[in-house]
């Protein structure tokens, strides 16, 4: 029987690339569902090198900066592009949500607020992480008016489809809560990772959003650039990161709040839908 090459093959398979899997992890994992070593060989030596040549261009989740605007139309609101970084790919957007909606994601999240837990890449599961301090909750997709409407703005900002993101997270900081500098991306050289990507994929972009201005502390810090990011009520950071990777610059944390408290919605997105 003739194994035919399929572009969905070769999505998968750059997939597994960026996610940080290795070709002998991927051969391994072709041959296990019955893929003939010669045609899998073949496969992933091809489709590698058109990728590494540029010629086979991976769609990510990305603002349209071309001619370089100072807001962008997304329909039902206008938002402000107040900076932009190339290394590592960042994006500060002002305007993104309305006074009224970042208060009702607060109320609508308060009541179910527990302690923050991280992924556990070494068993694909959760737990609790001294590093961070804040408490948070998850929204499902389109759980409320209010967050479909967000929901649906982001993929219009960011061209990327609304399934092919994780449920809006809220997180709440009080004085002197913080998450201390991490990347978003799951660890490929963890024994977990493989299992916690059969959803979804790796991450590959996070928009955080600022639902309230603390009076001091509190912002969100780039050590490898130098930058930090003011909290501010209604404003975002937006940043991608295109290989699970150092080299792409995306460490990042959640300063400690010195004064008042912090209220911030976070959005991650995947290469593919999440379910």
């Amino acid at each position: 029987m003739t194994q035919t090459v399929t572009p969905e093959l070769r999505q998968w398979i750059i997939e597994q690339a960026r996610a940080g899997f290795s070709p002998e992890a991927v051969l391994k994992a072709m041959m296990d569902v019955g893929w003939e070593e010669s045609v899998a060989t073949e496969a992933l030596e091809q489709t590698l090198e058109q990728y590494v040549a540029g010629l086979a261009p991976v769609p990510m989740p990305r603002p349209d900066l071309s001619g370089s605007p100072r807001a962008i139309d997304v329909g039902d609101r206008v938002v402000d592009v107040l900076v932009a970084m190339r290394q590592p790919e960042l994006v500060v957007f002002g305007n993104l949500l309305s006074d009224d909606e970042c208060e009702a994601l607060i109320e609508a999240a308060r009541p179910r607020m527990t302690r923050s837990l991280t992924v556990q890449t070494a068993t694909g599961g959760e737990e609790l992480n001294p590093d961070r301090t804040s408490h948070g909750m998850f929204f499902r997709r389109g759980e409320t008016d209010v967050v479909a409407r967000v929901e649906a703005r982001i993929a219009r900002l960011l061209r990327w489809p609304v399934d092919h993101g994780e449920g809006l997270q809220v997180l709440h900081y009080r004085p002197g809560a913080e998450y201390k500098p991490h990347y978003d991306y799951f660890d490929p050289k963890e024994p977990g990772t493989a299992h916690i990507v059969r959803r979804g994929g790796q991450r590959v972009a996070t928009l955080v959003m600022y639902l309230n201005n603390p009076l001091r502390g509190g912002g969100t810090t780039f050590p490898d650039v130098g930058l930090e990011v003011a909290p501010q009520r209604g404003h975002a950071v937006f940043f991608a990161y295109e290989r699970p990777h150092p080299a792409t610059r995306t460490l990042h944390g959640g300063a400690p709040v010195i004064e008042g408290e912090k209220w911030v919605a976070t959005k991650w997105l995947r290469q593919r839908e999440f379910a």
